[in-house]
């Protein structure tokens, strides 16, 4: 039986638990285990657990990588019972609570165990638009947020050395959905432009660069309320986004972006916000799904008529103990690992499982340095501005998973608060250069008459 034994030698005693995924659900899920000396492998195809979230603030150099993405193998450093295999979970058996991983090293295996924890993520929600997959930046993973990174400095760069590059869009940052995600990057990369590039680009206009928000709805942040609604708005126009709302996005190609009402913005650089669906796993190991083709799962977690396997984070439709449907969210993610564990000593033991419980922190977004909306606690109780703001902080603080990164993101945030300064605004020089096309097309361009 693959995947029984540990790295310790603590061999085949005890039940054994394979997690798949190492977000927040499987990492909570793990570490509960740990703590109780459960044996567990977790495996994932990425060798740390990214905070997601924050992913744009990697993006825009506000945060090093190492402050989002720890390793598996620190994370656990101290816990002998967890065994990490990093590879790809190509298939799993619920009946036999195993998963089968083509391995980083290229080899494939079956593990098996006793609980069978699925917490496999998501994976970004192109909707079928055409070059959206191909061109656009999903911050998803930290190669992505790395790569973007590389493309707004690089783009300015470019410029500076050719200020005729600006006419094809090459300071143009069109970001797609009007979401959380979307929001708190175009406000992250609407800092950056404000307040960053002119002090590092001083030969260069950079006040001719463009932050654009797309998308197919009346308001951004839909999932609050009117007057929160309002406020995001006002305060992202102040910051100079430009919001083009009730439009969608027909077309992404290598120099465009094309809009439901006819228009085309010239740009390089588009931010893919729109959305996130269940990763192939699910289809290929046809899993029963539900709503928006999510994971059904029982109160409790499992999976119906598979009482030993779990689904938990992203992957599932999770429900509370009142019937209602749960919100994609770290915490909600978080929280789900840790009653999954919970319940799975609680079988081993040879007692009733338990309903999961969720204690709401709420919702809430960054807008910018220094404001934010969040609707706190189960009432959603709101909150705009710099109180928000706080809020934020200390959310986004305790879901980090190690206490040098919170010192760390700390640290950031008040250097960057204080200087508008981003010591980690580093151009990959592995990543391709910018295609910039032909300098006889460039009259042939045009956008959609908004000044450039």
């Amino acid at each position: 039986m693959a995947g029984a034994g540990n790295e310790d030698g603590t061999g085949d005693r005890g039940p054994h638990v394979v997690v798949v995924g190492g977000g927040f659900a499987g990492v909570g899920c793990a570490k509960a285990l740990a703590k109780h000396g459960v044996r567990v492998t977790l495996i994932d195809r990425n060798n740390s657990h990214q905070f997601q979230p924050l992913l744009y603030q990697v993006a825009t150099a506000e945060l090093a990588l190492i402050d989002v993405a720890r390793p598996f193998r620190g994370i656990f450093h101290a816990d002998r019972s967890v065994t990490i295999k990093h590879g790809e979970v190509t298939a799993v058996d619920l009946d036999a609570c195993a998963a089968t991983v083509v391995t980083a090293a290229g080899a494939t295996e079956v593990v098996t165990g006793d609980h069978l924890v699925l917490a496999a993520g998501s994976v970004p929600n192109f909707f079928g638009v055409p070059g959206a997959e191909e061109h656009a930046f999903a911050l998803y993973d930290a190669l992505q947020a790395n790569y973007l990174r590389t493309r707004l400095f690089a783009s300015f760069e470019d410029a500076a050395g050719d200020p005729r590059l600006i006419d094809k869009g090459a300071l143009t940052v069109v970001i797609v959905g009007g979401g959380p995600t979307g929001v708190e990057t175009a406000g992250a990369v609407a800092d950056l432009v404000n307040d960053v590039m002119p002090k590092r680009y001083r030969d260069l206009d950079a006040s001719r660069a463009r932050v654009i928000l797309v998308d197919h709805g009346p308001a951004v942040l839909s999932a609050f309320s009117d007057k929160a609604h309002t406020y995001a708005a006002t305060r992202l126009t102040e910051l100079g986004v430009e919001l083009r709302l009730n439009t969608g996005v027909t077309e992404i190609t290598n120099d465009r972006v094309k809009l439901s009402d006819g228009a085309e913005i010239l740009t390089h650089t588009v931010v893919w916000a729109g959305g996130i669906r269940p990763p192939a796993l699910v289809a290929d190991s046809h899993l029963a799904t539900g709503r928006g083709g999510w994971v059904e799962v029982r109160p409790d977690l499992t999976i119906e008529g598979h009482p030993r396997v779990y689904a938990i984070g992203d992957v599932a439709a999770t429900i509370d103990d009142a019937g209602d449907h749960l919100p994609q969210l770290g915490s909600v993610a978080l929280q789900a690992g840790r009653w999954a564990a919970r319940n799975i000593r609680h079988d081993v033991a040879g007692e009733a499982l338990e309903p999961f419980h969720y204690h709401d922190k709420g919702i809430m977004a960054m807008i910018g340095s220094g404001s934010a909306v969040a609707a706190i606690g189960r009432k959603h109780h709101e909150l705009h501005g710099h109180v928000a703001f706080m809020a934020w902080l200390g959310v986004h603080s305790y879901l980090m998973s190690g206490v040098r990164q919170r010192v760390d993101a700390f640290v950031s945030w008040a250097w960057d608060f204080l200087g508008a300064n981003r010591d980690d605004a580093i151009i990959d020089p592995t990543v391709a250069a910018i295609d910039w096309g032909d300098d006889e097309d460039e009259d042939e361009d045009e956008d959609d008459g908004a000044p450039a």
